[in-house]
């Protein structure tokens, strides 16, 4: 919950409606990450202490992210559909190396956005857009990790809202240097959750269940979060620790889900399709159709809605819900 830079741990019960502020086993979550052989049994009992009606009334609006700040965040980019579709609207070849070796940037981690804040831009012209992916927190991982002990050090699994100016990416890549001024803060799920509390839609370093987006209240993508993923979060974490270790309260991105239909980039959800789970990809299949986009980033007013929902139909994550504001300056 919001307290101070890094929040308030709370327990939340299964069906996210009650909550345990968890202050005496760990402030913070990144105090729980930075002891977690110690305190994972003791938020366990407090989780099942949830299942006899305690508790607090757990105000999704009033959250942080999960992690308000942290020591590091790191997004690959393991749907490579995507990579392809977005590296086409902007004109860019895509090697082929790019289907066995992950791509990953270092994003900043120093200004999340709660799930509930609004994104303020400065200008529109920038190509607002909202970006639907899972991401891991891990706890201390080795220089050098296996694929399968990667899997192991995950210790949470959460969504996120990477936001991204697409416009200002073409400029910012040709230098040759990365993303930087394109990539502004992100927002988390209100709640992180165990892989375990995921059953067995959490699979081979997958999660496999639909990335449900809306934009202004219209459904906008659905795809499956455990399909077309060329590179798991084993890889991707081992990736990302090839030539350095990584602390507690890590976090590794999955990249923007991202789905095939019969081996062609997808349809929109208003055609039967998965759709998107962001807006370059609509766009460039606008392009391919129709000769030109049509579909608009994000304009001051638009909200996105990002979630996810188990096999009964109950949220798992809460929602990431933002409305896009304007900048009024410092």
């Amino acid at each position: 919950m919001k307290q101070g830079r890094d929040g308030r741990l709370v327990v939340v019960s299964d069906d996210l409606e009650r909550c345990f502020d968890a202050g005496d086993i760990a402030p913070t979550l990144q105090a729980a990450l930075d002891r977690w052989d110690d305190v994972v049994e003791p938020l366990s009992e407090l989780s099942q202490e949830l299942s006899f009606a305690h508790g607090n009334a757990f105000m999704q609006e009033e959250c942080a992210s999960p992690l308000p700040r942290a020591y590091q965040w790191a997004d690959g980019s393991a749907y490579v559909n995507h990579v392809e579709l977005v590296r086409k609207a902007r004109g860019a070849e895509m090697p082929e190396s790019f289907w066995t070796d992950p791509l990953m940037y270092q994003g900043g981690s120093d200004t999340f956005l709660g799930p509930r804040d609004a994104i303020v831009m400065a200008d529109e012209s920038w190509g607002i857009d909202f970006e639907a992916e899972v991401a891991v927190v891990l706890g201390d991982v080795p220089m050098g990790v296996s694929r399968e002990d990667a899997l192991n050090a995950i210790k949470l699994v959460m969504l996120v809202n990477d936001v991204s100016l697409r416009n200002l990416i073409p400029g910012e890549l040709a230098k040759g240097f990365g993303f930087f001024q394109s990539k502004p803060s992100s927002a988390f799920s209100p709640v992180a959750v165990t892989p375990d509390e995921l059953g067995d839609a959490w699979a081979d370093g997958k999660l496999h269940l639909p990335m449900l987006s809306f934009l202004n209240d219209e459904a906008f993508g659905k795809p499956n979060a455990g399909v077309d993923m060329t590179f798991d979060f084993g890889q991707l974490v081992a990736h990302a620790a090839k030539t350095r270790p990584l602390s507690a309260g890590t976090i590794i991105g999955s990249g923007t889900v991202s789905n095939k239909l019969d081996g062609g980039p997808g349809k929109p959800v208003s055609e039967g399709g998965a759709g998107y789970s962001c807006i370059a990809e609509i766009r460039m299949i606008e392009t391919i159709d129709n000769g030109k986009p049509t579909t608009e980033f994000m304009k001051f007013g638009d909200r996105v809605r990002i979630e996810m929902l188990d096999d009964a139909g109950k949220s798992i994550f809460g929602s990431i819900d933002q409305v896009v504001e304007r900048y009024a300056g410092p």
